[in-house]
């Protein structure tokens, strides 16, 4: 039985994924700050598929956090399979207005701490002769983000981080695919009007995808070993687009999504 470790799991995307790995009889390691909904999900999964399911509640925006849920699953004998980083958080307003700290943290979760993970359980992977890794980026990665100037920033790395990775890999049987959802319901734009940031009209919108079809679309690709998986026709039409038009346009076009103008 494969066992997936995945962060984020309380809440959309993630917890989507939970649930489709379930479905597949994986075993799991469910990484969140909120405890109480890591368990409640741990119950109905257990429940519906008599599967092994393994809490830790962590901030992982924390250095330290990641060495310890590393050394945690080692000690508890547990393999990881499949690796998922989608723990990330965003927020808007004109960069200088920000306060840094909360910059810092989205720094340290949305890049450090996929990179580190990553980093650990790479070797892992490489040494178990396998694996699969799923990092969670945004079409965000695809051009500059004025008004979200930092989280737009930290998705461009997680963008090209994965997709290196996903070539150097390769020779070790371990595939590294990259999602990049647009706007989704999910629990992204709740976080960020408890942070007091506004939240972007285009998350609003009734029309955006939920978590569960975006996650489908995800797993799907992280199974087949693709190395981008952009989810919706419209998305990968604009992110193609990027790259064809001038890069003043694109960080114009990209303000007036965002607010940032």
């Amino acid at each position: 039985m494969a066992t997936a470790l995945i962060t984020g799991a309380s809440d959309g995307i993630g917890l989507e994924l939970a649930r489709i790995h379930a479905a597949a009889h994986d075993d799991l390691i469910l990484v969140a700050r909120r405890l109480d909904l890591l368990e409640k999900l741990r119950e109905e999964l257990v429940a519906a598929h008599r599967i092994n399911v393994h809490c830790y509640e962590m901030d992982l925006s924390l250095p330290a956090n990641i060495d310890r849920l590393h050394q945690s699953t080692t000690a508890s004998g547990l393999k990881v399979d499949f690796l998922i980083n989608n723990a990330g958080f965003g927020s808007i307003g004109p960069f200088v207005d920000s306060r840094w700290e909360r910059d810092a943290s989205m720094i340290d979760l949305n890049v450090r701490a996929v990179a580190h993970l990553t980093h650990l359980y790479a070797r892992d992977m490489v040494n178990q002769g396998g694996g699969r890794i799923m990092n969670v980026a945004s079409t965000a990665a695809f051009q500059p983000g004025p008004g979200m100037a930092v989280y737009f920033a930290t998705k461009a790395f997680v963008l090209h981080f994965s997709e290196a990775l996903h070539l150097e890999l390769k020779r070790h049987n371990l595939s590294v695919t990259t999602l990049c959802p647009g706007p989704t319901q999910s629990g992204f734009a709740k976080a960020m009007r408890e942070s007091g940031s506004p939240s972007p009209a285009m998350l609003a919108s009734k029309r955006i995808p939920d978590s569960a079809s975006v996650a489908r679309y995800g797993y799907r690709a992280m199974m087949r070993g693709q190395a981008v998986a952009i989810h919706g026709w419209m998305n990968a039409l604009m992110a193609a687009s990027s790259r064809l038009v001038p890069r003043s346009w694109v960080v114009r076009i990209s303000a007036s999504i965002t607010g940032g103008l």
